[in-house]
């Protein structure tokens, strides 16, 4: 098995793809009211690791998520998949969104195989054994037949973490996917999340705007600066996996998160300085986290 691959819970290859960033650049808008919202922005995701991106609200995460995934376009610098440039949208990066895009008019199972099944990839039998498998991993089994409208917030985004998985992407990206969801639902979607990554170890970029969650899914952490946005700092989170909760309460993830406290600080005060409160009220509300109680 070379580099690039890895093996799933099911005993199957699957690819690992590694994105490189290179100056890029990206504004919206004509003439005076143009924004600059990414600006000379370089980084790379390795191959096999989690990424967690963070930064203040409103610096530009989820415009870079659509210039990775191909949907946008830079206004300079360079994407590349595998040192092939990025030239629009492909099944090698996947996106899982904020909002939940499962099929209405479809069941549990028929959304998780619809891609590899409109492609002609695998014959049927294989396809549902893959499919069961994932939808096993995930407490989702006995509601394969089950419509979205039937499944609870947490239980749809498990839905598409496995829709994704079965794609066998080489990059998956998540834009804020837990975002909304109550506490003990994100918790548990973050346990889940981080066991499949950990089977299959694909690359995974996660953008989130909690650095509780950032660092305990992380192999590594970009903070990016505020608007426009380039990336500041990354962080190497060098803690033990399988990852369980009681590290939240270890000196090192405390370090860890002291120091991704102290920049996003730093990014804050330029922010309000700048006239954006949004992403002051943000570290505040991270200060609040490890405030002694």
């Amino acid at each position: 098995m070379n580099e690039q691959q890895n093996l799933a819970g099911d005993g199957t290859v699957v690819q690992s793809g590694q994105i490189q960033v290179s100056a890029l650049s990206k504004s919206f808008g004509i003439g005076p009211l143009r924004q600059q919202v990414i600006e000379n922005c370089s980084f790379t995701l390795e191959r096999g690791k989690l990424t967690v991106l963070i930064g203040p609200s409103g610096c530009g995460k989820t415009t870079l998520i659509n210039l990775l995934a191909g949907y946008e376009t830079p206004d300079s610098g360079t994407i590349t998949v595998d040192n092939v440039p990025i030239k629009g949208p492909n099944k090698d990066r996947l996106v899982v969104f904020q909002e939940t895009a499962l099929f209405p008019w479809m069941t549990t199972f028929q959304n998780v195989v619809y891609g590899p099944k409109v492609r002609g990839e695998k014959d049927k039998r294989e396809l549902e054994d893959e499919a069961m498998h994932l939808l096993h991993k995930v407490g989702l089994a006995e509601f394969r037949d089950k419509y979205p409208i039937q499944l609870s917030g947490g239980m749809q985004r498990r839905c598409e973490l496995v829709r994704a998985l079965i794609n066998r992407p080489k990059i998956m990206m998540m834009d804020e996917p837990f975002r909304g969801l109550d506490a003990m639902t994100r918790e548990l979607m973050q346990e889940y999340y981080v066991r499949l990554f950990e089977e299959n170890h694909l690359t995974n970029l996660f953008i989130t705007s909690e650095l509780e969650e950032a660092i305990f899914l992380a192999d590594r952490l970009i903070i990016l600066s505020s608007r426009p946005a380039s990336a500041r700092t990354v962080m190497e989170i060098d803690l033990p996996r399988p990852r369980e909760f009681k590290i939240l309460v270890t000196k090192e993830y405390l370090h860890y998160k002291q120091q991704a406290l102290e920049i996003l600080h730093e990014e804050a005060m330029k922010a309000f300085s700048s006239g954006c409160g949004t992403a002051v009220a943000d570290f505040l509300e991270a200060y609040s986290e490890v405030k002694p109680k």
